[in-house]
């Protein structure tokens, strides 16, 4: 089989499916963290130079670049897939399995990806488009004047019902991390066993734990558990 013609085969698309969303995982690894300084309750000190360190430096800004690349082929992969399993699932099965077959959540990972999608755009429009295309009030932090990106993060999360919809897409994100991360390394070669078995438990670790943080944010910020 020709290089190209992998790339375009169900298998070829499940692999870059697996590698790109390997790469999202990583970020959302760096995400958290820099979310998680919002807790040093120091008005936003730690986590303004944070921002203002990553959107400031020449190899991140290239990471950047590489990250909006793979979410891109990560969507249009996903949507082919499913585009495609629905095309070959005409007809039901005479017998419905339910989780006996697989969790519901494996089963919805279209719908679970578009509601990520939804609530990508509005996380971009909240915070990285102000962030890379506004002029935000400056702080000065140390002698250093950075972008007081956490007042806007304050202002943003004082409204409930963009809490609530924060909220929904972490749940949404949970529950599409507890079938994807161990199927990306399932389909990269990593062998049933011991193996998967690992791996399946750090999944649900890191997805539980991940999404959580994500949803505590606006939850702290709206009850004033952050100052």
């Amino acid at each position: 089989m020709k290089w190209s013609e992998f790339f375009t085969s169900s298998i070829g698309k499940k692999f870059i499916m697996s590698l790109t969303g390997l790469f999202l995982i990583s970020f959302f690894v760096v995400h958290v963290g820099i979310n998680a300084t919002i807790w040093a309750n120091d008005g936003g000190q730690m986590f303004n130079l944070a921002s203002h360190f990553m959107a400031h430096t020449i190899v991140i800004r290239i990471v950047e670049v590489g990250l909006f690349v793979g979410l891109l082929l990560h969507i249009i992969q996903g949507l082919v897939l499913e585009f495609q399993n629905r095309s070959k699932r005409k007809t039901g099965y005479a017998v419905k399995m339910g989780s006996k077959g697989s969790r519901w959540y494996s089963r919805s990972m279209g719908l679970l990806g578009t509601l990520l999608l939804f609530f990508l755009v509005m996380h971009l429009a909240h915070f990285w488009v102000p962030s890379r295309f506004l002029e935000l009030p400056a702080i000065d932090i140390n002698g250093k004047e950075v972008a007081n990106q956490y007042a806007e993060i304050v202002h943003i999360f004082q409204d409930p019902v963009v809490d609530i919809l924060y909220v929904l897409g972490c749940l949404s994100l949970m529950y599409h991390l507890l079938h994807g991360f161990q199927s990306a390394f399932r389909t990269i070669g990593v062998p049933n066993g011991k193996y998967i078995r690992m791996i399946r438990g750090v999944g649900i670790g890191f997805s539980i734990i991940v999404s959580l943080a994500f949803a505590m944010m606006p939850v702290s910020v709206y009850l004033g558990w952050v100052n």
